[in-house]
């Protein structure tokens, strides 16, 4: 059995939960090491038994628990050439166990993980397709402008996905950010919106994907209920029936049980 459970998703930290046939990682770090504990063991699980925590990339809300969780329990860290140079440069990594992924696949914590490039104001941004034991597939796609082919080749056919779906650009367009930070957001190297999000999830469901949840929700500049219906409402325009042909949930920027199990 696989399960895949967000501790964490907002732009105030992420950090992501993936287990399966008695082996655990973590998808990012974000909020701080005893933030992390602490939503770990609301779980039912434990810190000790994680086995390697993959990074997507270097901005704070992804790893700010990322020097003191895994030099304290010793677990390896996976990212991305320009990721490990990003961490380098805002942090001691001295005690950490870095390894720099291959884009070719690599295998942590008795799963196989495929990572793929994703459009982000970064340094070297991915997410990571995940096989498990049992033959599961899972997906973490967040932080990203658009959906390249690199991301829907990746995603394409996984049972679960969890991906971004950042904002509502009626409500992004009247908030109170400064301009050019509505511009980044929307902009290629910004973050996905309700809308992409939906639409891109159309296609996931009509290739085999049946869990969806939704992450990285801005606080400011969505809603949980909205951005639930915006995709739900496209799935339902295809025709898929909830409950029926998929599941799709909503993270919360801290876990609420919002897990998904294959």
């Amino acid at each position: 059995m696989a399960r895949i459970c967000p501790l964490f998703s907002s732009s105030g930290g992420n950090s992501f939960y993936i287990s399966s046939s008695g082996n655990s990682l973590l998808v990012d770090a974000g909020m701080n090491a005893k933030q992390l504990e602490i939503a770990i063991e609301s779980i039912g699980e434990s810190a000790e038994k994680i086995k390697a925590l993959l990074i997507t990339h270097e901005h704070s809300d992804h790893i700010s628990a990322v020097r003191v969780f895994a030099s304290r329990y010793n677990i390896p860290v996976y990212a991305s050439e320009g990721t490990l140079k990003g961490m380098e440069s805002i942090f001691d990594c001295s005690k950490l166990n870095l390894n720099e992924i291959s884009f070719d696949g690599f295998e942590a914590a008795g799963m196989k993980v495929v990572p793929f490039h994703t459009s982000h104001d970064s340094r070297e941004s991915n997410g990571y397709r995940i096989e498990t034991p049992d033959s599961r597939s899972i997906a973490v796609a967040t932080d990203m402008g658009y959906v390249s082919e690199d991301v829907r080749r990746a995603l394409l056919g996984c049972d679960a996905v969890l991906l971004e779906s950042n904002h509502d650009l009626g409500m992004l367009r009247c908030s109170s950010y400064p301009y050019h930070v509505k511009r980044r957001i929307m902009s290629g190297v910004g973050h996905l919106s309700n809308d992409s999000c939906a639409e891109f999830a159309r296609e996931l469901v009509e290739n085999g994907t049946t869990r969806l949840i939704l992450g990285h929700l801005s606080r400011e500049n969505n809603d949980p209920l909205l951005a639930y219906q915006t995709t739900k409402s496209v799935l339902e325009m295809m025709g898929a029936v909830e409950g029926r042909d998929y599941i799709l949930k909503v993270a919360k920027p801290v876990n609420d049980e919002r897990a998904i199990t294959l």
